[in-house]
């Protein structure tokens, strides 16, 4: 009788702990737009003091995109999002190792990679929004 009385009524499932509204390509690509930007600044400026800061202000912003590029791929995308955008383990993959070569680099040439690699995410996203 215990057991009937505190049974749950309604079962209910969800695929994230938060509403999907949280999820957003927009954070990996802002803190992206920052790694290239820095490594412009880097490149006009010949301070030994300023390039020590702003290489370690790039390391910083390139491994938060590549924590916003993983939660996507392991808490926002699910299987039917594979299934439909069968490229996107690959694109995510080859975000991640775009964002380490910026994250390592100094060209602004490897900050704009990165860039172009999660705007493709950015695009699947939006697709998987109007489902």
């Amino acid at each position: 009788m215990l057991s009937r009385l505190f049974a749950p009524k309604v079962k209910v499932s969800a695929h994230c702990d938060l509403p999907c509204g949280v999820y957003d390509p927009a954070q990996a690509r802002i803190e992206a737009e920052s790694v290239k930007a820095v490594q412009e600044k880097y490149q006009a400026n010949e301070d030994a003091h300023f390039r020590a800061r702003a290489t370690v202000i790039k390391e910083q912003r390139a491994e938060l995109a590549k924590h916003h590029i993983s939660v996507l791929w392991s808490d926002y995308f699910k299987p039917p999002h594979f299934e439909k955008f069968p490229e996107l383990h690959q694109l995510v993959n080859d975000t991640l190792k775009a964002l380490s070569a910026a994250k390592a680099s100094t060209d602004p040439a490897t900050g704009q990679k990165a860039l172009d690699h999660i705007a493709q995410i950015d695009k699947i996203f939006w697709e998987t929004k109007k489902a």
